[in-house]
Order: C-alpha cells, then sequence, then structure tokens
C-alpha cells in the first residue's frame, strides 16, 4: 500500500509539474513573442521567430489563396496548384525539389484549405539558403506545361475518388458544403468537382498562378535556430527580383442568412445509415469562436464527451459520434456526425443527436465539463507551441487569415474567458434548426 501511494502521489506531483510547465510554456511564447515583421519592395511578407533552443529551421511559404478564392469552372485549382509546385522549374526537374531536401537531412510537404495553400520545410540550419533558393526558384520558375498539367490532373482525379467519390464521410461531407452555402465559394470541397478539374486548361493554370502566386500576395514564416539578419538577405537575394502582380480578385460573396433547415438524402452502396450536419457560424476572429469551440469540445471530442458517452457508449446506437468547428476567413460551419449503429436506425441517430445539441441552449454545462474543455484546449494551444514548426503555422495562420499574427494572443485570452453564459447564449443563437443543414446517408444494396 506504501508503494502504491507513493506512485499515485509522485504521479500526482508530476501532473502538477507538467501543467505547470504548459503553463509556462505557452505564458512565455505569449508574453514574449518576439516575432520580427519584414517585407520586400515586391511585398513579399516575411515573419521571423528565433529560437536557438533546438538546432533546426522551419520554412514556410503561405500562398493566400485556397478554394475561397475559385469560381466555378476552374474549382479544384488551387489543390492543383499545390501538386504542380512539386513537378519541376526552369532549373530542376519532377520532384527534384523533394528530393534535394531530402538528401540534405530536411523534411518538406505542402497543404492546400479554403483559404490558403501551405508548403514548408524543416531543415538544419546550415541548408536555410538552400531552401530558400528551392523556394525562390519554383514559385519564379515553375514547369507549366500541358504535359504537367495532364499527369497531375490524373492524380487529382484519383485523390478526388479515393476521399470523396468512394468514401462515405467524404461524400456525405461535400453534400453538406453544396447543400449548406448557397453563394459563397466554401460550397464546394477543396479538391473541386471532377468536370471542372477535366476542363481547366493550361491557360487557367499560368493566369492563376501570376496573380495569386506573386510575392505580393505570400508570407513567409521563418522559426527556429537560424541569424535574422542573414535570412533575410537570403530572401532578398532569392525573391527580390520577381515582380508583383495586381491583386487576386476579392471574396466580396457573401452568404445570406439560411432562413430554415435544409435536408438532404444520399444514397450510396453501404451497409449503414450515417448523418452529417451543419450550422452556419461567424469567422475565425469572431468573439463568438472561442465558446463555439469549447462547446465543441464537450459536446464531441473524445470519449468523455456527450455525443460520445449517448449515442455510442450508453444507447449504443451509433459506431461513432464526433464534430468539428470550421475556423474560416469568412463564415463557416459547426459541424457534427455519426455512423449508426447495426440494427438502429437514423431517425434514432439523428434524434438523441440533436437533443444533445439542444441541451446547450436550455442548461448550464457542469463546472467539470467546462474546465475539462478549457483543459483540452490550453493543451492543444500549448502543445501546438513546442516545435518550430508548429510555432510557424500559428503566427503565420493569424498573419495571413486574420490580419495580424497578434491576434493569436487576443484569441487565446478569449478562450480563457469563456464562461457557461457565454456557450448558453451562442448555443441559442447558432445551434438552432433554422440554421441547420442536415445530408443523411440512405445505404443502398451492395
Amino acid at each position: 500500500m506504501r508503494k502504491a501511494s507513493a506512485v499515485i502521489l509522485m504521479m500526482f506531483l508530476s501532473t502538477i509539474v507538467f501543467a505547470q510547465m504548459e503553463k509556462d510554456i505557452g505564458s512565455e511564447f505569449l508574453e514574449n513573442l518576439n516575432v520580427e515583421e519584414h517585407s520586400l519592395d515586391n511585398g513579399l511578407k516575411i515573419l521571423t521567430l528565433e529560437d536557438h533552443s533546438a538546432p533546426i529551421v522551419s520554412f514556410q511559404m503561405w500562398v493566400h489563396t485556397g478554394s475561397r478564392n475559385e469560381r466555378q469552372g476552374i474549382t479544384g485549382i488551387s489543390h492543383l496548384f499545390e501538386h504542380m509546385m512539386f513537378k519541376g522549374s526552369k532549373k530542376y526537374g519532377p520532384e527534384e525539389h523533394a528530393t534535394i531536401i531530402k538528401k540534405n537531412g530536411g523534411w518538406c510537404n505542402a497543404f492546400t484549405a479554403q483559404d490558403v495553400t501551405v508548403f514548408f520545410e524543416n531543415i538544419v540550419p546550415d541548408k536555410l539558403e538552400l531552401v530558400i533558393s528551392l523556394e525562390a526558384e519554383r514559385l519564379a520558375n515553375l514547369a507549366l506545361t500541358q504535359e504537367t498539367l495532364s499527369s497531375e490532373r490524373e492524380v487529382v482525379k484519383e485523390e478526388r475518388r479515393y476521399r470523396i467519390d468512394d468514401d462515405n464521410f467524404g461524400s456525405l461531407h461535400e453534400q453538406l458544403l453544396a447543400t449548406a452555402y448557397n453563394a459563397h465559394s466554401y460550397g464546394w470541397h477543396i479538391v473541386g468537382w471532377m468536370s471542372d478539374i477535366d476542363a481547366i486548361t493550361l491557360e487557367d493554370c499560368r493566369e492563376y498562378h501570376r496573380i495569386h502566386y506573386a510575392p505580393n500576395n505570400i508570407t513567409l514564416a521563418i522559426v527556429g535556430d537560424f541569424d535574422t539578419k542573414k535570412a533575410l538577405k537570403m530572401v532578398k537575394k532569392y525573391y527580390g527580383k520577381i515582380p508583383a502582380q495586381e491583386p487576386p480578385p476579392p471574396v466580396s460573396t457573401v452568404e445570406p442568412p439560411q432562413k430554415g433547415e435544409r435536408i438532404a438524402y444520399v444514397k450510396r452502396m453501404a451497409q449503414l445509415p450515417m448523418l452529417f450536419a451543419g450550422y452556419h457560424i461567424p469567422e475565425m476572429i469572431h468573439e463568438d469562436i472561442p465558446p463555439l469551440q469549447v462547446m465543441q469540445k464537450i459536446l464531441s471530442d473524445g470519449r468523455s464527451s456527450r455525443l460520445y458517452k449517448r449515442l455510442v457508449y450508453e444507447e449504443q446506437v451509433a459506431l461513432y459520434a464526433g464534430g468539428f468547428v470550421d475556423e474560416l476567413e469568412d463564415p463557416g460551419l459547426f459541424n457534427v456526425y455519426c455512423a449508426m449503429n447495426a440494427g438502429h436506425e437514423i431517425d434514432e441517430g439523428k434524434r438523441l443527436l440533436f437533443e444533445e445539441i439542444e441541451r446547450f441552449a436550455k442548461e448550464e454545462v457542469s463546472d467539470k465539463e467546462l474546465q475539462k474543455a478549457m483543459n483540452q484546449l490550453e493543451a492543444d494551444f500549448v502543445f501546438g507551441l513546442q516545435t518550430n514548426m508548429r510555432k510557424g503555422l500559428s503566427i503565420a495562420d493569424y498573419a495571413v487569415r486574420a490580419g495580424d499574427y497578434k491576434k493569436i494572443v487576443e484569441a487565446y485570452k478569449k478562450l480563457q474567458s469563456v464562461t457557461k453564459e457565454d456557450i448558453m447564449r451562442v448555443a441559442e443563437e447558432y445551434l438552432v434548426e433554422d440554421n441547420r443543414t442536415v445530408i443523411i446517408l440512405v445505404p443502398e444494396e451492395i
């Protein structure tokens, strides 16, 4: 018993120390956010954050363009360009960029989202100039040929088949976007419609690249073990001669308020029914996003969440249930979903899922639920700052999409001040039937 008690005590003390360490890391980062902002004459923005605690540098190129900046006829072109950027340039052949990075002990990748397309490399400090030169080379001299377009078009089409056409979750999510949005360009999946992927021309690509991949539409983030003055000289050397272009067309379309519940049915070959729903919510910098984040944690994050406990564990009507918040440059969606267990109808899952959502507007969450959600969100924030790459992603994201990297501090403080009353208020305003879009998978025999 003494040994057990001692072990428990040590675990308890370790938990306190670890929790304090987390808070210290978060507080230190926020209080000493020594980010420097720079720019070149061609409009290129650069964020630098020196951190010499580990011998590694994260270099990130944030292009302020995503599916939000597309139009009907070229949906998916932003994601296609993420692929095209690896297909060679005037100086390097297809895939050679990534090969060079790997041979020099680094790692590189990219991703496309609704609002941005991001390319990044994590490398040892003495190879930073190599990385900068490689990124500037493919930005300025990308190999836009019919051959590379035809090749990557087929790769993207196959990705669409895998992620959407042949996937129940992806298919329902795409239908949710198309049904929830009547006007805004968030109404299509990042991958794009298949007919548009087929129809994108070489001229479309050249024009899109010229305008959207211009230095005045790009922000670089450099975080880690480097010298700022030397890094800026390297950036100017390789990026400085790339000419600016006219700004991309602004996204001026505003999604009109939804005036009633929308329901759509998708018939697919599947074994079990599924539901995907979304509620319209404000943009990422709105004051109501923090309480919506807390609510999402309580509702759908982990096995102790309300949806898992009610639908999966207690009632056993669902195989899984969850949700997520779209924190986007323009108003997004509060998403929830569930997949039914064998022998249970979708109406049963729908009733239980929406009962749990409606509880937020009718009764206060418990002190325990609120504290746990706040702890989870704080842990997410802190753990997200423990690598150079994550620090770069955080500051650049707020700089590009919110307009100022310092807003990350405001977001963190707002999150810490969320109250039970805030949660009830946003639930009453946004998580209501008239603001809801529901997509139901109706299984067809396989």
